[in-house]
């Protein structure tokens, strides 16, 4: 009952889940704030069995490209190292450099 709860609440961020043919993989399509929106909420369920998927999702986002970087940059409304840090995980040089991008000292 858990993983349906899991699976309704991630398609009501508007990702798409579905299964890999007919075995017991699936894949997820989503944008990065439904992903930290996914996290946000195994956090907060506090749930052990959806532990996995969190660090799954993580690990998975931790690779932002520089363009994506810059999209998540711009939609924060008073930019920071430690403000992009804490929304990307990115690592202190990409947040520099997107930063010093975004004011034009690149």
């Amino acid at each position: 009952m858990n993983a349906y709860a899991l699976k309704a609440h991630i398609r009501q961020q508007g990702c798409e889940l579905s299964r890999i043919g007919r075995s017991r993989n699936w894949l997820l399509k989503a944008n990065f704030n439904q992903i930290q929106s996914v996290i946000a909420f195994i956090a907060l369920t506090d749930e052990p069995s959806w532990l996995w998927l969190t660090k799954l999702l993580k690990s998975k986002y931790l690779h932002l490209s520089h363009d994506e970087l810059l999209r998540i940059a711009s939609t924060i409304e008073k930019v920071t190292l430690s403000a992009l840090i804490a929304r990307s995980d990115c690592t202190i040089a990409q947040a520099r450099r997107v930063i010093d991008e975004l004011e034009g000292l690149d």
